[in-house]
């Protein structure tokens, strides 16, 4: 059985974790297909990533990575593949989304879970520290209090409560409207401007001075202003 598995359809990558006997914790063979599957498809608009068996991921196979320093490499070229991709990055969450299951979450643009899902950042509980730019970008989401509630307690953090914290765009009642929610959503995303799409991610995405930020969004805008499909998207809203 695949514990990495993808489907394209058209201009998107569906990538599923699938190891349910272990709860989806991912080893560093599985951190590997995972960074494969995204450099693989670097032509995709938009990425789903999701998981199976009632559980998104537990994090780190502890039984793996214990020992093993060469473990941190494939973690590494995880991340990285993720910061690099363009793709729009959607996350279908039933179930526990635990350590960088969870850490993975916040550098989604979009996540939807079911009532049942919760996050949980268990790092100090483990004796370690938070992976993945978290410790950033945890604050920079709920503020810093409680950023340091949720990584220095490793508490269970509701799908409900991580909508009301800005985390979550939208939880559903069961994975069946789950999967029916984000196919209509991906959907509706790739009906629009492929490069306006792209850019405008990109931008989000920019963590740069904010003056800096106003001149890149202003000489975007400008570039988008002379492709040929926004005119013609202008032009029809005109009329």
């Amino acid at each position: 059985m695949d514990e990495i598995t993808t489907a394209v359809d058209g201009p998107a990558l569906t990538i599923t974790i699938n190891r349910p006997a272990k709860r989806n914790a991912l080893t560093t063979a599985m951190y590997r297909e995972l960074a494969t599957a995204l450099r693989d498809h670097r032509d995709v608009r938009v990425v789903v990533l999701t998981g199976t068996g009632g559980v998104f991921s537990a994090g780190n196979d502890l039984g793996d990575f214990v020992g093993d320093f060469k473990a941190d490499d494939a973690v590494r070229q995880f991340q990285e593949a993720v910061l690099d991709t363009t793709a729009v990055l959607v996350a279908a969450v039933d179930g526990p989304a635990v350590g960088i299951g969870a850490t993975l979450l916040l550098h989604c643009d979009l996540v939807y879970a079911t009532e049942r899902s919760y996050l949980q950042f268990p790092f100090v509980n483990l004796g370690v520290v938070p992976e993945f730019g978290s410790s950033l970008l945890l604050a920079q989401r709920v503020g810093r209090q409680r950023a340091a509630e949720l990584l220095l307690f490793g508490d269970r953090l509701p799908a409900t409560t991580a909508q009301e914290l800005g985390l979550v765009n939208e939880v559903l009642v069961n994975v069946e409207e789950l999967h029916t929610r984000v196919k209509d959503r991906v959907s509706t995303l790739l009906a629009k401007p492929a490069r306006s799409l792209q850019e405008t991610r990109a931008l989000l995405h920019n963590t740069i001075h904010p003056h800096d930020q106003l001149e890149r969004e202003s000489v975007v805008f400008g570039e988008l202003l002379d492709d040929p499909d926004t005119k013609a998207r202008i032009e029809a809203m005109r009329r």
